[in-house]
């Protein structure tokens, strides 16, 4: 029997994806799927940086906070959505995707809004993960 397990894929009639992401994201029968909120560039005592690209760096350090506190990895993670209010430097963010995910992507969505919660908030990233 095949070992059950999260695959990732492009398909060959599409288009190469115009980022670090995947087409599609295929989760086994049976696992156990885990939805974060949005996760922001909060430090842990509440203050946010000023600076997009700091709030990029702390989103992410948040985001392996929340899959460290349910034993996950960035192998389980199947969906990633972007909300972000105003350009977001791409060099910057793919260096934290990349400490993230090395060359495995999940499906991923950007999406630029005029505002998050907070007015002070520029960049919010909701994950997705599953546990086969």
């Amino acid at each position: 029997m095949e070992k059950a397990e999260i695959s990732r894929k492009n398909p060959v009639d599409m288009y190469h994806p115009v980022g670090n992401y995947s087409h599609i994201t295929k989760i086994p029968r049976n696992s156990e799927l885990y939805v974060t909120s949005g996760q922001i560039g909060a430090y842990q005592n509440g203050d946010i940086p000023d600076s997009l690209d700091e709030q990029i760096k702390i989103t992410f350090e948040n985001i392996q906070s929340v899959l460290r506190s349910e034993e996950l990895t960035s192998e389980h993670i199947i969906k990633v959505n972007i909300w972000a209010t105003q350009k977001i430097n791409w060099d910057n963010l793919y260096e934290e995707w990349e400490k993230l995910f090395g060359n495995d992507y999940p499906a991923m969505t950007i999406g630029y809004i005029s505002e998050l919660g907070l007015p002070e908030i520029k960049i919010e990233i909701e994950v997705w993960a599953a546990k086969v």
